[in-house]
């Protein structure tokens, strides 16, 4: 029987089908194989004996969180409360990007900014908008319920940024727990003890555990570049440019005039040092 994996805890594998969920472990092969299931992972199993014995092709699979088949992320970013932070955005359009999921931008705690401070991070937001990314408000719930139709969805973000709180917002009977922000430290404390596959508005969502960093070295430096879709439009004179030390950088001549976003480039920058330095 074909089935998918919609939560995980410990070693039991909640495998749904139409109109059941099935509590399964795995063989043993799976590990020998180095082959870990995932939440999302479209699974055959015996519905007699409650094991899965294969694991379907994925579309696409992340790390951290542990999920797999997913066609969009929602970017969860505070403004507050964490503190905003583009270095962290980029890498996480840049993960999304990786594994060939559709990056939405949805941001959090704009109330606790003063007028000056939304102001600038409008200026920031419209820019994403320009450049081609989805930007909403945790306040557009009716936006926002429209992204899940015939979507698998993961929500994901900083620690603390209000995750669980806006699925809680989204629909009232998920009754997901929330903490609150450590002052002292600036984060969240990690309220989501595993991930789990939620039907919502005719989609699927996953509610993860949150995250403060993220580890790029196995990235390429091409893959940094591409996913830093704007600097397409200024192509420079060497098709290899790396925009960073060359001369003549149509890229940089950008960032110079203000076409493209200043901390973008900055943080294209770090994120290809951190590459460079891990070679």
């Amino acid at each position: 029987m074909q089935g998918q994996i919609v939560k995980i805890i410990s070693d039991t594998h909640f495998v749904k089908t139409s109109n059941e969920v099935y509590e399964c472990k795995c063989r043993g092969k799976f590990r020998n194989q180095k082959i870990t299931p995932l939440v999302g992972d479209e699974v055959i199993f015996d519905e007699k004996e409650k094991w899965i014995t294969a694991i379907c092709p994925r579309k696409n699979a992340l790390t951290r969180p542990p999920v797999a088949n997913i066609d969009q992320g929602f970017l969860i970013t505070s403004c507050k409360q964490p503190d905003f932070s583009t270095n962290l955005l980029d890498k996480l359009i840049v993960l999304m990007h990786h594994h060939h999921v559709v990056p939405i931008l949805c941001i959090t705690k704009m109330d606790l900014l003063s007028k000056e401070e939304q102001t600038e991070i409008k200026k920031i937001l419209s820019y994403y908008q320009n450049i081609g990314y989805t930007v909403l408000y945790n306040t557009e719930l009716a936006k926002i319920k429209k992204q899940f139709k015939d979507k698998t969805t993961v929500f994901t973000g900083q620690t603390g940024s209000g995750k669980s709180t806006l699925l809680n917002k989204l629909d009232a009977n998920l009754k997901l727990q929330t903490g609150e922000i450590s002052l002292a430290l600036g984060r969240g404390k990690h309220t989501t003890r595993h991930v789990e596959l939620i039907p919502l508005f005719g989609g699927k969502v996953l509610d993860t555990p949150g995250f403060s960093a993220l580890d790029f070295h196995m990235f390429s430096k091409e893959e940094i570049k591409d996913a830093f879709v704007e600097f397409k439009n200024y192509p420079c004179k060497y098709q290899d440019c790396n925009h960073l030390k060359e001369d003549h950088c149509a890229v940089k001549d950008a960032v110079q005039a203000g076409k493209i976003l200043k901390s973008r480039y900055t943080n294209y920058q770090k994120l290809m040092a951190e590459v460079e330095e891990y070679r």
